[in-house]
């Protein structure tokens, strides 16, 4: 489905990433693999460290973090926000919703929408289209992009084919109607009936918790519980390389936006490994595709994608313009992509919790 926007523009972006940092070696010994094999699976995929929010903190934490920061340095009036949403596949509860949670802990206005949508790695992209949506309406002037994904604590410690990656982090968008103007293209697509290529397959009402849930199962050679994430990669390496370049060059066509116009292609980033064999895939040289992410602070799900760009362009936004092309893949099967003009942003940094 291809959508396009007029007159919204990104006018900040703040990636909150832990402190805690766990190097690939800390945990090798965790793995029912030999260490030789273990460097070599680092080398690979670019495992390096990856960052971990504590045992107690919750995505309404990080989240309240986030917009605390932005309120006490003066980037973001707590009373201009009509709109808060979270994309988190980590919420503090079943219900309520945690934005809800988020905008009780910060006493913001009670006119203004709350909204949690659970998407992963598709999240970024998701989140940005609601926004954009919800921003056609007149009384909706500011929307604020809440990401955030805790997926450490539901990953297992001897799952070395998920645990080396995954990492935790939250990011902070800021959207709002553009006085100029500008045009936006975006497109996403779902299948669901591959929605068990990633997965956490008990704790819910499908197969609720219990002591036989939590009890650990070979997988050759990973041991994992059915409430841990479990992922079939090559079915998910099949669905990227298969599914997202002909999504990114039909965006390109819709958009009329030549391939080399692109600044960065800012994409979800599972591994580095995938996201070389995608650029190849693409013609596009790998400098306009960071893939540093998940050696640096883990893959965080959606959060990817604002943490590429905090990280590798961070301030230039502040006073520069640039095309990109964000792209989100993975669970649900959700694919997503968006071209937009980012220019003279407010702020696009990185903090610590």
């Amino acid at each position: 489905m291809n959508l396009k926007f007029n007159n919204k523009r990104i006018t900040g972006i703040l990636t909150v990433l832990p402190a805690r940092v766990m190097k690939f070696e800390d945990n090798m010994a965790n793995y029912n693999f030999s260490e030789s094999k273990s460097l070599k699976l680092k080398q690979v995929m670019g495992y390096d460290r990856h960052r971990m929010f504590g045992e107690h903190v919750t995505t309404s934490d990080v989240g309240v973090f986030g917009l605390e920061y932005l309120f006490n340095q003066g980037l973001l009036d707590k009373n201009s926000v009509d709109a808060l949403l979270l994309l988190t596949q980590s919420p503090d509860y079943f219900m309520p919703a945690t934005s809800n949670v988020i905008q009780g802990r910060l006493d913001m206005k009670h006119d203004m929408i709350c909204m949690d949508i659970n998407q992963g790695c598709a999240a970024f992209e998701v989140g940005l289209i609601t926004a954009f949506s919800l921003l056609e309406q007149e009384n909706i002037n500011k929307v604020v992009l809440l990401n955030a994904d805790l997926l450490s604590k539901k990953v297992s410690k001897h799952d070395r084919n998920s645990f080396p990656l995954i990492g935790d982090a939250a990011s902070v968008t800021i959207i709002e109607k553009d006085p100029a103007e500008s045009v936006i293209y975006a497109n996403i697509k779902m299948d669901g009936t591959r929605h068990d290529a990633l997965m956490i397959p008990a704790g819910g009402f499908r197969e609720p918790a219990s002591p036989k849930t939590a009890e650990l199962q070979d997988d050759n050679g990973n041991l994992r519980s059915r409430e841990n994430l479990a992922m079939k990669g090559d079915a998910v390496f099949n669905f990227v390389q298969t599914e997202v370049p002909p999504m990114i060059e039909d965006l390109l066509t819709f958009s009329g936006i030549d391939k080399e116009a692109v600044d960065y292609y800012m994409f979800h980033q599972p591994n580095k490994f995938m996201l070389q064999k995608l650029a190849d895939k693409l013609g596009i040289p790998h400098h306009k595709m960071p893939n540093n992410i998940v050696e640096n602070f883990g893959n965080a799900s959606g959060v990817t994608v604002p943490t590429a760009i905090t990280f590798n362009i961070g301030d230039k936004l502040t006073g520069n313009s640039y095309y990109f092309c964000l792209a989100g893949f993975g669970v649900g099967l959700t694919w997503s992509s968006i071209v937009i003009e980012m220019k003279n942003l407010d702020f696009c940094r990185m903090i610590e919790y």
